[in-house]
């Protein structure tokens, strides 16, 4: 699952605050060629978001300091 969270890594959305998000346009087409199965791709969905969202909070913690 790293990988795919690591070859997507520049690929955030960002707004005049910072990065909001993975642009999820560039998730799809890699999980739907790591995953071999509907209920793996979503498994791997979900992973990719639970990265994600501490990697937004580390970046944001990152700015207050």
């Amino acid at each position: 699952m790293w990988r795919v969270f690591d070859a997507v890594f520049t690929q955030w959305r960002v707004s005049m605050g910072g990065p909001t998000g993975l642009d999820y346009s560039a998730v799809y087409p890699l999980l739907d060629r790591a995953a071999k199965d509907p209920q793996e791709w979503d498994e791997m969905f979900s992973d990719i978001q639970v990265m994600e969202g501490a990697a937004l909070k580390q970046m944001s913690d990152n700015r207050a300091d």
